[in-house]
């Protein structure tokens, strides 16, 4: 017989594993669909502002949120305008389309009820702390790559 134990301690093993399941859940949900992990956060993140984007800074906010190149968020954003996810509007501006919009409220309906399921399971208060002490070890990560 197997038992779990809890870690004694939060450590990057723990919050590597998370990251991967988080990923995997993810990668399940875009199975099917003409997305990558890239295109899908590219993509979310232009729904999440509410409003059309300018693509330069965009895409300078997206590489720093995600610490990915610049020119690999540029080349997601490319895929998802030409793939009629994304449009650009008359003044330049980047914002998601109707079928856009579409295919991300059913990514987020598959992979969201799962990872609410895990969530659920853990107090709120328990939630509220971990939300602080990785946003915590986040921000100093980020001071730290800042400074290179």
């Amino acid at each position: 017989m197997t038992t779990t134990t809890t870690p004694a301690t939060l450590n990057p093993a723990i919050v590597g594993q998370a990251e991967k399941h988080h990923a995997a859940i993810l990668n399940r949900a875009l199975a099917g669909t003409t997305l990558d992990e890239h295109q899908w956060i590219v993509l979310n993140q232009a729904l999440a502002a509410a409003e059309p984007v300018e693509r330069a800074a965009y895409t300078a906010r997206i590489a720093a949120m995600t610490q990915w190149n610049p020119a690999d968020v540029v080349t997601a954003l490319d895929a998802l305008l030409a793939g009629g996810l994304l449009a650009t509007t008359p003044d330049g501006l980047v914002e998601p389309t109707e079928t856009g919009t579409t295919l991300a409220g059913r990514i987020r309906a598959e992979s969201g009820a799962i990872v609410a399921a895990a969530y659920g399971a853990v107090a709120p208060e328990d939630l509220a702390v971990a939300a602080r002490v990785l946003a915590t070890v986040t921000a100093r990560m980020a001071q730290e790559l800042a400074r290179a």
